[in-house]
């Protein structure tokens, strides 16, 4: 018979510093957006509960609206914990500095990128019978 250990351990929890408005119900539907700065090179992520909050972020500041969908201010949460996780770091107020990876990143996440800075490739597979 073989005698085998078992070990039992306690998985530890990896805090956040991912700090959210308290005022604004995770589960609550609203927007979620991607805006660009042309200036700075830079994406801003985004939730607003309706348009009309994004378009006074919009005229407020100096951005364009790449794309924005229907959804819940947890799924900016999920993107921002999961980015981090993957090595990108974000500034103040979900800034980032716009790069190709990142486009990509947003993309695959299903968060809205739009289709102005960012094209999907398509793969396309053909049989060959010989």
């Amino acid at each position: 018979m073989n005698n085998r250990k078992i070990i039992k351990g306690y998985k530890t929890l990896i805090s956040s510093k991912f700090n959210v408005d308290t005022s604004v119900d995770k589960f609550k539907d609203g927007l979620i957006y991607t805006l660009y700065s042309d200036e700075s090179n830079s994406l801003k992520v985004g939730f607003a509960e309706n348009d009309k909050v994004l378009e006074k972020k919009l005229s407020s500041e100096a951005f364009i609206l790449l794309d924005m969908k229907k959804g819940k201010m947890k799924d900016l949460c999920l993107l921002i914990i999961t980015l981090e996780e993957l090595g990108i770091n974000n500034s103040d107020n979900f800034y980032f500095k716009y790069s190709g990876s990142l486009m990509k990143h947003l993309s695959t996440l299903g968060w809205p990128v739009g289709s102005s800075l960012y094209k999907q490739r398509k793969i396309k597979k053909e049989l060959v019978c010989s």
